[in-house]
């Protein structure tokens, strides 16, 4: 559907479109900062040189489980 700029000016119209084009690398970058974040936070191997005690603890725990059960 064409816009209906009869009453708009030129710098106005202008001025929506910079607007709307900053949205748009704004939106960019918080998608690139969020897909960073979540690859980060599946990252098994960060979790383990970040928290190595926590992670050594939750598989003595899970090994545990796994054998009680066999």
């Amino acid at each position: 559907m064409p816009a209906d700029d009869r009453g708009a000016s030129p710098s106005a119209l202008a001025r929506a479109e910079a607007e709307l084009e900053d949205a748009r690398q704004t939106f960019a970058l918080s998608v690139t900062a969020l897909e960073h974040e979540v690859v980060r936070s599946l990252a098994w191997r960060e979790w383990v040189r970040r928290k190595p005690a926590t992670t050594l603890a939750l598989a003595f725990g899970l090994g545990f489980l796994i054998g009680r059960r066999i």
